[in-house]
């Protein structure tokens, strides 16, 4: 019964498939050494046209790939401006969070209340260190102008850190804000001259 069925279908014809047609139509000559140059001739100009082509192609693929590049650079600058905008306006809060752990707890509920802001703190750091934050080492430290603003102190040429009065923090490898700092001759140069 299927047999019957597809009998009964009409046949399509299918078309012959066509016989691919020359981009450019080229007349040759009858001489047959003639026609050879001709189609020399056409054939150099068609690869000049492929190098060209490619030429084009490979140039426009360097465009795009430099322009990927730039396009992800200014991405990450872009985030790294963002970042850093959000931790300088943290900074006070850093500051505060400095200030309540110079307050010594006088009761068993102000010790728990300080470990409580000390835990806060902590996890704070932590998300902000992720960030790319740092704090500038100071105390024993030698003395770098370039992380540390001296306000208090004085010596030599060699000075180290002798305490800190505000925090200082980099981000990302920048000096974000430099650590206020009172600065003294190094102990080793001080002993030596008081031993002579």
């Amino acid at each position: 019964m299927t047999d019957d069925v597809l009998d009964a279908q009409p046949e399509t014809e299918q078309p012959e498939p066509e016989a691919p047609t020359p981009p450019v139509d080229i007349e040759l000559p009858e001489d047959p050494a003639e026609a050879l140059e001709v189609l020399i001739k056409a054939l150099h100009e068609a690869q000049e046209s492929e190098a060209t082509h490619l030429d084009d192609l490979q140039r426009v693929a360097a465009e795009f790939e430099n322009f990927r590049k730039r396009s992800l650079r200014d991405q990450q600058e872009m985030a790294a401006v963002a970042s850093q905008r959000i931790v300088e306006a943290l900074l006070p809060v850093l500051d505060s969070f400095d200030g309540a752990f110079d307050h010594q707890a006088q009761s068993p509920s102000e010790e728990q209340l300080l470990s409580g802001v000390q835990g806060t703190f902590h996890q704070l750091m932590e998300v902000l260190g992720r960030e790319g934050l740092a704090v500038i080492p100071t105390e024993g430290e030698p003395f770098d102008p370039t992380v540390h603003e001296a306000v208090a102190g004085g010596g030599g040429e060699a000075l180290v850190v002798s305490g800190e009065m505000r925090r200082g923090y980099t981000l990302g490898g920048r000096v974000l804000r430099p650590a206020l700092v009172a600065v003294s001759a190094p102990e080793e140069t001080t002993e030596e001259t008081t031993e002579e």
